[in-house]
């Protein structure tokens, strides 16, 4: 009679320690959107508003220039860096599109989005060549680039985008606003890049253990280059939106972006030491701020009060990710 074999510490500590590990692996993965999902239940019940056709397509409105901001950050901080310069380059780049004006619509739109790669590639040398840390970095370049936008316009708001642009920022396609399906393909084109291009893995490598990624052949200097590119880029196009819909350009007008961005990236599950997220993630994290952004208008939620929930959100958000982190390391 042949008996089973009786199992040791070891190997039910084991198992545990596997269940456990799947666990926090679960949360990780579907929690922000089970979060989402409960927010939007939240929202639904609270006000009969949220679930009209026009309150949610104006939510996925107001949330594309964040959004795109964000998709950008994203790239950023998966190497381990951050841009706190973002909504300087988006003001620039509002700037640049309603000072060329004269010049045409192609010069305004490929002027605005070149001033704000210019800057992003700025940002990237400087880190890279000069190592120097990426907070000093762009927190410097946040605060020249407001400097350089206020002398150039004269502290003034500089009037008129071209009327040839003003769909990007105005128009409607199938009844959805041009901005939104904006955002939504370049999330699209980002997540292919991240998860289906040589560039992705080494974003992800570099984010991981840079030197490690560099003792494997990974041009690591390079990968962050670009990616700060991406993030100007992207803040550009934000701009671009900007300068569209509100017909100005003005040095102050993305104040508080990078804040924004940031939270938005992390609360959608990205670590800020890097390697670790998705443009999913941050999908979620755009539209779940936005969302409660949405619900605390609906609500006649006062503004300062709507300030402290985004802290307390975002510092919760990243709380519970190192305390994940913690246990999964265990």
């Amino acid at each position: 009679m042949a008996f089973a074999k009786p199992i040791s510490g070891t190997e039910t500590n084991a198992r545990f320690s596997g269940g456990a590990y799947r666990r926090i692996e679960l949360i990780q993965r579907f929690g922000i959107f089970a979060i989402f999902l409960l927010l939007c239940l939240i929202a639904a019940v609270s006000s009969p508003y949220f679930l009209t056709a026009e309150n949610l397509l104006n939510v996925v409105r107001q949330v594309s220039v964040v959004g795109l901001t964000s998709l950008g950050m994203t790239f950023v901080i998966l190497t381990a860096g951050i841009d706190l310069s973002v909504g300087s380059i988006l003001a620039l780049t509002t700037l640049a599109v309603a000072g060329l004006k004269p010049y045409g619509p192609v010069a305004s739109l490929v002027g605005g989005l070149a001033v704000a790669l210019v800057c992003g590639w700025l940002n990237g040398i400087i880190t890279t060549r000069g190592r120097v840390q990426p907070f000093i970095v762009t927190l410097g370049m946040m605060t020249a680039l407001v400097g350089v936008g206020l002398a150039y316009s004269g502290g003034e708001p500089v009037i008129g985008a071209p009327r040839a642009l003003a769909w990007i920022g105005r128009g409607r396609l199938a009844g959805v606003p041009v901005q939104a399906l904006l955002f939504i393909v370049m999330a699209v084109a980002s997540a292919v890049v991240l998860r289906m291009t040589r560039y992705g893995r080494h974003v992800y490598a570099v984010g991981g253990n840079a030197e490690a990624a560099r003792l494997s052949g990974v041009p690591v200097d390079r990968v962050r280059v670009v990616a700060y590119c991406l993030s100007g880029l992207f803040a550009g196009l934000g701009g671009l939106v900007m300068a569209t819909q509100l017909n100005i350009g003005e040095a102050n007008l993305g104040k508080g972006l990078e804040l924004d961005a940031i939270a938005a990236v992390v609360v959608g599950g990205t670590s800020l030491s890097g390697g670790v997220g998705s443009i999913g993630g941050t999908i979620i994290g755009v539209l779940l701020i936005g969302i409660l952004n949405n619900l605390l208008n609906l609500l006649n939620i006062p503004a300062y009060t709507q300030l402290i929930v985004k802290g307390a959100i975002i510092v919760g958000a990243v709380l519970i990710h190192a305390q994940l982190s913690r246990s999964k390391g265990r």
